[in-house]
């Protein structure tokens, strides 16, 4: 291997934001934020928006999307109507 090419590994914490769970492992990212782990020392803090605690894969909880569809959605959620669509 050649030297000093490799970046550094550091112990992180990174954390949940949908779940709240925490976990510490190592990584090489960087972070201002820090957090007091369960055993005593600081670690930086990495807020991430999935782990394993929240994927669905893992959860065996699965997100279904309405019957309408992701289209009907958007257009529901910016205003905009469908000239096709039949009045109700």
């Amino acid at each position: 291997m050649k030297q000093e090419i490799h970046p550094d590994y550091h112990p992180v914490v990174f954390m949940d934001t949908s779940t709240g769970y925490k976990f510490l492992s190592g990584s090489t990212v960087h972070s201002a934020e820090t957090v007091e782990w369960e055993d005593g020392n600081t670690y930086p803090l990495i807020r991430v928006e999935t782990s394993s605690d929240s994927h669905p894969f893992y959860t065996g909880r699965q997100k279904f999307t309405q019957a309408d569809g992701r289209v009907d959605r958007f257009n529901k959620k910016y205003g905009f109507k469908d000239e096709n669509a039949e009045e109700a």
